[in-house]
């Protein structure tokens, strides 16, 4: 009955289904995988959520090794400098309930030397772009300042995921990237990122604080449960396909008519 799978238009349409299957799978691992990086990093986040805010020079330095810097992160620091406002850069396709707008970074030069960036919050679109709106509306405090905030780690680009530039002055990025904004400044920064909590002298209305990491398990086990769902519906289907082509070459082998689409056949006596 099912000699005819070996046609070659056959061959070719197995392949088709072992592609489909094959790509639901990868895609069902893969949000799994995302399922556990972030429960880990939900961990991560409880772990060191009561744990003191300490100075970041006894937490982290720019000699810091990336196994040292990640052995830090989340952790709750103080940092008291000035922060470079020549080296302001935004990060682009931000929102803010539901608002578009920016994330503001700016280095802290702090008491030792180095810097640390700072992710002083979010703006909205019509000041992010506009420099003069900007600086009257989102600029720093002047002088020595003390902040306070949780250290984060350099976001890297998924895929698939924007490119940001590699040449001339970077004013807009499409993450929080340490290295690219150390690149083009003559900063010595540390590895990981400071998301803004606390500021003295504070901040005025703008930039708004960024929330606090979400410690829930998002999209991904829903995602992953989709995508068996839809290798499984890919196999099944196709089973039901060769089942109703095989039954229909038998028919004409013997001779019978070939039954209509979702229909039976039924016996009539004469």
């Amino acid at each position: 009955m099912y000699r005819f799978t070996l046609q070659p238009r056959w061959i070719l349409s197995h392949l088709f289904v072992v592609v489909i299957v094959a790509a639901c799978v990868t895609a069902g691992l893969w949000q799994l995988e995302r399922l556990e990086q972030r429960r880990d990093r939900n961990a991560l986040l409880e772990a060191r959520a009561d744990l003191p805010t300490e100075p970041i020079a006894d937490v982290i330095t720019p000699d810091a090794t990336p196994a040292e810097a990640d052995a830090v992160t989340y952790r709750r620091v103080e940092a008291t400098g000035t922060y470079s406002l020549a080296d302001d850069v935004l990060v682009a396709n931000r929102s803010n309930g539901g608002a578009p707008g920016y994330w503001v970074l700016t280095p802290l030069v702090t008491d030792e030397g180095w810097a640390v960036l700072v992710n002083r919050g979010w703006i909205p679109l019509g000041v992010g772009d506009d420099p003069d709106a900007r600086a009257a509306r989102a600029a720093p405090p002047t002088g020595r300042v003390t902040v306070a905030g949780l250290l984060s780690p350099s976001q890297v680009r998924g895929s698939p995921g924007p490119v940001d530039e590699v040449t001339g002055r970077i004013e807009r990025l499409a993450r929080v990237d340490v290295g690219a904004v150390e690149a083009q400044t003559r900063l010595d920064l540390v590895a990981d990122w400071l998301a803004l909590e606390a500021q003295a002298p504070p901040v005025g209305d703008l930039p708004l604080p960024v929330a606090p990491p979400d410690r829930d398990e998002g999209p991904h086990l829903s995602y992953a449960i989709q995508w068996a769902f839809f290798g499984s519906l890919a196999i099944g289907g196709y089973a039901l396909i060769l089942r109703r082509v095989a039954r229909d070459k038998a028919r004409e082998a013997e001779g019978r008519p070939r039954a209509p689409s979702g229909s039976r056949l039924v016996p009539v006596d004469d």
